[in-house]
């Protein structure tokens, strides 16, 4: 083909023509332009105005929170000591604070092995069951034996003793129990460990003979303890087991006795006569003897005397102030009555089981009997505490150390082993992991279970945890370290100034915003690009509504902005007077919250405000209650006998707040803790362990236990409510009936009542108001109290959260800024759909132009080509002629 280019031969400008032609056809391509760039500025526009909204709405989520206008702030003297936290409910003070122990959790090891691996025991099936409760009654620490008759008579010697390796002031001084427990309670405060000393006493059976005293001419008997002379004779008398009785019935004697800190009982006369010094006094019984004495102190009648002297002593007993191990050391602390080494024991102590802390069960199979093995079941276990494996580098240098996962005094663990599935008990393992503060301690106690103590002002005050709570209301102290610091919390104005600051920065940014858009500019004679919009004018309306309008519902002498300096300026704009403010938060400052925030309240203090929607009204509504909630409940049917045992491998089956279709883990195997148990014991025992099966825990489902006045045992389901249900059914050992006789469970009820004289839905304690009413959305949850009026529930709407809610209008789903901007975005799709069929249509008529243009030029050109062609033959046939 060819090369053409229209308009050569014919000399016709076809592109030329097209060109011109196509450009006045292109036209109408402007308008479409024109209408797309005045709807994407449109559109550009309401997402200025959008973006301007959603900034106002931020500003409003601090105001909206009651939790702003509770704004504290703290300061400690004492920085390493405590930080402290300010919320709800706290109020501004100075408060004098001191922090004598901080809380710990209990830390129990083993004896050491010389492997991790190896198997411990028999690999007999066994249950490791983990109870938490409180010690008490007895102490920690070191029972010493009595002091050696060489400590009575020479004292201990310097550098005898040194505990926590800090050396205790003896000398030739220290020579009963009590000087020793003076000497080492002067180190206290270094050691961390007390001494008490023990009761001194004589010997049982001293005077279990006592032959009548004859005394020989010239001769002498005289019979004196502790220094106190009881009987003398110079053979003018005889001192007999009678007169020996006779003189201690006087108040003489037993005065003197009672300055020497001597105390008696029994009688020489029934041969049981002992002597006790309770503060650990040396007790010495002297018979002091001249010329011929017969009889006397374990000798019969007639049996020659040549004196006595027998000296009693006491031994004293250790504690640790924190429950760790005492290292006991020095050059002799046998003189002390004492061993060298590391030790600590409780000694004469209880335990009384948490009944609000699960028990937990871990089995152990013959695979997980070796250390390693152990502390895998036990951390699988999840039972409340955790287990590690520490080695101290000696010959048998292994040790699992188990800590309760939990601080303060009622997280201390006893630990009981037993066979499993009714077997026997693996004895390797009993030997090494068994722990009752009460009875056998096969684990050593390396750290104590011990509460936070400390003074507020003067008031003393415990917890579990160094995180201590409500000690000073509504503030959280954190506590590091022992000492003493002046903590104040004072008003946080600042933070409550700044909120309403950048509300009122934001509302005029959003009203400047509009304004600029929307308005006509005369200067310029101009108007913007949202002049006369009426979605932006009612935007702009309703917010200086809604501002302008006092907050309704509301229990306080603050009613409106102005009262606090928010006002409304000539612009439009809102300003600020912070005069007015500050004076307003001086006087009232608690009122501010329910200006702003959306704040609901109960006149009734057992009963609580939990929530409330969009659809509640403000207003004051009564609240009656006809039904309280009720738990599922088993109560035995006869009343305990106060001791209860409870046999080896028991087993019952409990179900749980069980649903409808029924649930499979509603349904638990719980063991059973073998044991005796006074009631209390019993229901704090039963409590705990129901409550540490994991899968109940899991789904929020726990029981409760009581024993009442009666001694009848109850256990009710944590819940209440109609879904609150419990049934119990025994498996193995004792019967469920020992306990519960023919009780029959009873299923929980829900709460009943009103809410602004309207039935409302009962769930549990919960109670809803119904919907159509003015309250409703409105949710109380009443714990305790009694049926019938019970009192009102207020509920007030506050400026940030009204304007929240209308900012949301104005920008969410199916508000009028969406239905612009999607009304917009239709239309410039709508216009380029336009314009893109005209595009096609100009392409094509191009095309046609082109087409004719073209036919056009090659018929001139033949034309010219005729032309040429007859003039050139005309030109011929003339030149011939």
């Amino acid at each position: 083909m060819g090369i053409s280019s229209p308009g050569i031969g014919s000399g016709l400008d076809v592109n030329g023509l097209v060109s011109k032609l196509m450009s006045a056809e292109s036209a109408p391509l402007d308008n479409y332009d024109k209408k797309t760039t005045d709807y994407q500025t449109k559109l550009q526009a309401y997402g200025k105005v959008s973006a301007a909204v959603g900034v106002f709405q931020g500003a409003l989520t601090t105001l909206n929170s009651a939790n702003t206008f509770s704004a504290l702030s703290s300061s400690s003297s004492n920085k390493d000591l405590l930080t402290a936290t300010p919320g709800a409910g706290a109020v501004p003070g100075k408060y004098k604070i001191n922090v004598s122990q901080l809380a710990q959790a209990q830390s129990l090891m083993t004896g050491g092995q010389a492997s991790n691996t190896a198997q411990i025991g028999d690999g007999a099936k066994t249950t490791l069951t983990f109870q938490f409760g409180s010690i008490g009654g007895g102490t920690f620490g070191v029972a010493g034996a009595a002091l050696s008759l060489a400590s009575a008579a020479s004292g201990i010697a310097t550098g005898s003793l040194t505990i926590n390796g800090t050396a205790i002031s003896t000398n030739g001084t220290t020579r009963s129990a009590r000087d020793l427990a003076s000497a080492i309670n002067d180190e206290t405060d270094t050691t961390g460990v007390t001494a008490k000393a023990g009761i001194t006493s004589t010997s049982a059976t001293m005077f279990g003979t006592f032959g009548d005293v004859v005394v020989g001419t010239g001769g002498n008997y005289a019979l004196t303890v502790g220094g106190v002379q009881l009987a003398s004779s110079d053979g003018s008398t005889t001192v007999t087991a009678a007169s020996l009785d006779t003189a201690l019935g006087t108040n003489t004697v037993t005065n003197q006795l009672a300055a020497a800190n001597i105390t008696f009982t029994g009688s020489a006369a029934n041969g049981d006569l002992q002597f006790f010094a309770a503060d650990g006094s040396n007790i010495s019984v002297t018979e002091a003897v001249s010329g011929t004495v017969t009889g006397g102190i374990g000798l019969a009648p007639g049996a020659a005397n040549t004196g006595s002297d027998a000296t009693s002593t006491a031994g004293i007993t250790l504690s640790s102030k924190d429950g760790s191990q005492i290292l006991v050391g020095g050059n002799n602390p046998g003189a002390a009555g004492l061993t060298a080494g590391s030790a600590g024991s409780y000694i004469g102590a209880g335990f009384t089981q948490d009944g609000a802390q699960a028990s937990g069960t871990v089995t152990l199979d013959t695979k997980d009997q070796t250390l390693q093995g152990i502390r895998d079941a036990i951390n699988k276990a999840n039972v409340g505490v955790t287990a590690t494996i520490v080695s101290d580098g000696g010959d048998n240098p292994y040790h699992l150390v188990i800590t309760s996962n939990k601080t303060g005094e009622k997280s201390a663990m006893k630990i009981t082993v037993d066979g499993a599935d009714g077997g026997p008990v693996n004895a390797g393992l009993a030997s090494l992991l068994a722990y009752d503060p009460n009875g056998t301690q096969a684990l050593t106690q390396t750290s104590g279970a011990q509460d936070t103590k400390l003074t507020m002002n003067g008031i003393a005050v415990s917890s579990a945890d160094t995180t201590v709570d409500d000690v000073i209301q509504g503030v959280s102290l954190d506590l590091s370290t022992t000492g003493s610091t002046t903590l104040t919390v004072s008003q946080n104005k600042s933070a409550v100034t700044d909120a309403i600051n950048g509300f009122v920065k934001a509302y005029n940014d959003l009203n400047k915003t509009i304004s600029g858009l929307s308005s006509y500019n005369a200067d310029t004679k101009t108007g913007g690009v949202l002049q006369g919009d009426s979605a932006v004018r009612s935007i702009q309306t309703q917010l200086r509504r809604a501002l302008g309008t006092k907050v309704e519902g509301l229990d306080s002498s603050l009613s409106n902005l102005s009262q606090i300096g928010v006002s409304f300026q000539k612009d439009g704009s809102l300003a600020l007077d912070s005069t007015k403010l500050n004076n307003a938060m001086s006087s009232n400052f608690s009122d501010i919250s329910g200006l702003f925030a959306a704040v609901g309240a109960a006149s009734d203090g057992n009963i609580t405000f939990d929530k409330s929607t969009a659809a509640t009204k403000p207003g004051e509504y009564a609240v009656n209650i006809t039904h309280m909630a009720t738990q599922g409940t088993l109560s035995g049917a006869n009343p305990l006998s106060g001791s209860t045992t409870i046999a080896s491998n028991t087993t019952w089956t409990v179900t749980l707040n069980q649903t409808d279709p029924a649930t499979d883990s509603k349904v638990q195997n719980i063991a059973i803790p073998a044991g005796i148990y006074a009631n209390d014991q019993l229901a704090s025992m039963l409590r705990a362990a129901i409550n540490g099966n994991a899968t109940f825990a899991g789904a929020g489902d726990a029981v409760e236990t009581s024993v009442d006045g009666t001694g009848h045992l109850s256990i009710s389901s944590s819940k209440y409510g109609s879904t609150s249900n419990i049934s119990i059914a025994g498996v193995t050992g004792t019967a469920v009936s020992d306990l519960f006789g023919s009780a029959t469970p009873a299923v929980g009820t829900d709460i009943e009542g009103t809410i602004g004289n309207v039935a409302a839905t009962g769930n549990g304690q919960s109670l809803t108001a119904a919907d159509g009413s003015p309250a409703a959305g409105i949710q109380i949850t009443v714990k305790t109290g009694a049926t019938g009026d019970r009192g009102t529930v207020t509920f007030s709407q506050g400026y940030a959260y009204q304007l929240t809610n209308l900012a949301t209008s104005f920008t969410g789903k199916d508000s009028v800024l969406n239905s612009k901007t999607d009304g917009l975005n239709a239309s410039i799709k709508a216009v380029a759909k336009q314009r893109d069929a005209f595009s096609d249509h100009l392409t094509q008529l191009e095309a046609m132009y082109r087409k004719q243009f073209t036919s056009l030029d090659t018929m001139l050109q033949s034309m010219q080509s005729t032309q040429s062609y007859l003039t050139q033959q005309l030109a011929a046939l003339a030149a011939n002629r």
